[in-house]
């Protein structure tokens, strides 16, 4: 997995995979058991890992923090998908705001 052919659209890939797990069986998959416990539970399993990647980054692990963000992301990735929302989306914002200073950004979403 660390060709970058590979990394381009992993995202993506893993967004189908979620999106497949909504049909899935609670019982024979942790994906279709978030969806099946609701929004509110995998927020509050974003909010956990967020934590932990905070814990991470003070330990100076530079490995466990990667992995931790690694899990933030899968779980943020999984709210998105319980939202009819894609990593696609997510990546296009991004790539809207190359060439804004990051202040005229934040300037323009509180004047919004």
């Amino acid at each position: 997995m660390n060709n970058p052919a590979n990394q381009s659209d992993v995202l993506e890939q893993l967004a189908q995979v979620l999106a497949e797990r909504r049909q899935a069986d609670p019982k024979s998959s942790y994906v279709a058991g978030l969806y099946a416990k609701g929004l509110e539970a995998i927020l509050a399993k974003v909010a956990e890992e967020s934590g932990e990647v905070l814990d991470a980054a003070r330990t100076g692990d530079d490995a466990h923090l990667v992995h931790e963000v690694a899990d933030l992301w899968f779980h943020t990735m999984v709210m998105l998908i319980q939202r009819g929302l894609q990593p696609s989306q997510v990546i296009t914002e991004l790539q809207n705001r190359f060439g804004i200073s990051g202040l005229d950004e934040k300037a323009s979403r509180q004047a919004g």
